[in-house]
């Protein structure tokens, strides 16, 4: 077992456009927390399969949140996504089946809208489903009141996590500026290095503390 197995957050979630503002401010509670997020776009690849680097993710991760805010169709022609809920049954198959220390996993799961996921995964019916409304803020708030049940974090509130939050969006968005990045390139900036640039920020912090 990985020494980072007990700190390891597997985060499986949409990529759209619409949803990036939940995802980079819940990748920041983890890491503000002390927490390692693991996201399939971690790295890239293309010759890596994906389904196998994310039974690697999941393997690897005791925490895991699964946002299944798409599973819906929101036009005519559009097919609604599998992979959230494909990928929610591998790791709940990891938890029950794998047993030893899979057998020690927690798992979250997320949603825009409560008891819409009722219509198409009735299987999940009795399960707490924690629903953020779209609410980056409060998608913050449930990330962190869970991890602090299941994992003891310490007692850093929502509020404080989401003031950290915002200083670390202006002290990043400047130091790109300086270093010649575009308003398009921050936009399109890959999701490993805005993870590293958190954990500089948040180890910053804790240094001047």
């Amino acid at each position: 077992m990985s020494d980072d197995f007990d700190r390891s957050v597997f985060i499986n979630c949409p990529f759209d456009p619409d949803y990036a503002p939940i995802l980079q401010a819940t990748l920041f509670c983890v890491v503000a927390l002390g927490f390692i997020p693991r996201i399939a776009t971690e790295t890239v690849d293309s010759g890596q399969v994906r389904l196998e680097k994310i039974k690697r993710l999941i393997t690897a991760s005791r925490y895991s949140i699964h946002d299944l805010s798409r599973c819906e169709a929101t036009e005519r022609g559009e097919r609604y996504r599998l992979n959230m809920p494909f990928e929610l049954g591998v790791d709940y198959g990891c938890r029950q089946f794998a047993g030893a220390h899979w057998a020690t996993k927690n798992i979250l799961i997320l949603e825009e809208r409560p008891f819409r996921y009722q219509a198409a995964l009735s299987d999940l019916a009795g399960c707490d489903i924690a629903a953020h409304g779209a609410d980056f803020q409060i998608a913050v708030r449930k990330v962190r009141n869970w991890l602090a049940q299941v994992a003891g974090t310490e007692t850093m509130g929502p509020r404080r996590i989401l003031d950290r939050y915002e200083d670390f969006q202006a002290w990043h968005y400047e130091r790109q500026i300086a270093l010649g990045f575009s308003e398009d390139d921050i936009r399109d900036y890959p999701t490993f290095e805005l993870l590293d640039a958190m954990k500089d920020w948040v180890r910053r912090l804790a240094e001047t503390a």
